[in-house]
């Protein structure tokens, strides 16, 4: 059976990586790099956005653990970390340190949780990976997951950011078959999303402005330092289940 586009290609790439560096280098590189810098700054986002420590957290797409390994002394509630590559997630648990918290492999664009059990949903630099139909289907997944007045958040690239170009740019000029599909998505699709599924779109953060109140510097691999206000790079669309 062929594998979905997005498993094939994040299964090639890990297994790539893995057998050319170290282990801690493959598994920041699997994610984009800029392991703790990335981390930090979704946490800091999270929190700018509502996240408290009680909340309950399902953090699809967790990769090798950037997000899981920041909220890992700062949640006292639930995390469930869930990925396609089980080297990434299986690193994530260990890097969270957390026996109480769980990480697996999801199938398909499921998110296999009871109804009502979570506070937040994220799907950090997931989407920009998917087809549309199936980002709609992690989003239907999602609201059912979520508590009356949880979040979803989800980052996203959009050509109406001209810093987003240049991703563009790369995925036009590499002519691999099995690469790593770069998805972009405008707003009148989540506008169109939000009103069927239902959903209320809580707050659409522009990737090229400093969004997110950062309670330390962040530091880059390159060396770069970000102080009082700090981006990820890509959009982010909060999306709140009305209660």
């Amino acid at each position: 059976m062929k594998l979905p586009h997005f498993l094939s290609s994040y299964l090639k790439h890990s297994k790539e990586l893995l057998d050319t560096h170290d282990e801690s280098q493959a598994m920041s590189l699997a994610v984009g790099g800029d392991y703790e810098a990335v981390g930090r700054l979704e946490f800091e986002l999270l929190k700018h956005l509502g996240l408290q420590p009680d909340h309950s957290v399902v953090d699809v797409g967790c990769g090798s653990g950037r997000l899981a390994s920041q909220l890992s002394s700062y949640l006292t509630s639930s995390y469930i970390g869930i990925d396609v590559v089980p080297e990434l997630f299986q690193y994530a648990e260990k890097r969270s340190g957390r026996d109480d918290w769980r990480f697996y492999a999801a199938p398909g664009t499921t998110i296999p949780e009871p109804d009502h059990s979570a506070d937040f949903v994220t799907f950090f630099s997931v989407f920009t990976h998917l087809q549309f139909e199936e980002s709609y289907r992690y989003l239907q997944e999602a609201k059912r997951v979520l508590k009356p007045g949880g979040k979803i958040v989800f980052s996203f690239l959009e050509f109406r950011m001209p810093s987003h170009w240049n991703i563009f740019e790369a995925s036009l000029g590499d002519p691999r078959v099995d690469k790593v599909l770069n998805q972009f998505m405008d707003r009148d699709a989540q506008n169109a999303w939000a009103a069927h599924i239902p959903l209320h779109i809580h707050q659409i953060l522009d990737g090229d402005s400093a969004y997110i109140p950062l309670s330390e510097p962040v530091v880059w691999d390159d060396g770069r330092v970000m102080e009082g206000m700090g981006s990820l790079g890509q959009s982010v669309c909060c999306m709140e289940h009305a209660a």
